[in-house]
């Protein structure tokens, strides 16, 4: 799943690809937001590990979870 972050004050967004279910992305968001944490900590399909200011979040776009169809439909 592709995910999109708006940072604050920042012209460019930071764009992965995770394997984590939208729903599990939202909940760590969301604890995040609520707890007071500084930081939100997601991780992508390779391993790397993303430490977004929370209080610095403008939005998050989380794509759709379907796979992608490869060839052609006849």
């Amino acid at each position: 799943m592709e995910i999109r972050i708006g940072i604050v004050n920042s012209p460019r967004e930071l764009n992965f690809e995770t394997t984590q279910p939208a729903a599990e992305i939202e909940k760590t968001v969301a604890d995040a937001l609520e707890s007071g944490a500084k930081f939100v900590k997601l991780l992508d399909g390779d391993g790397k590990v993303y430490l977004v200011p929370a209080a610095s979040l403008a939005y998050i776009e989380l794509g759709s979870e379907k796979t992608r169809r490869v060839g052609f439909v006849a």
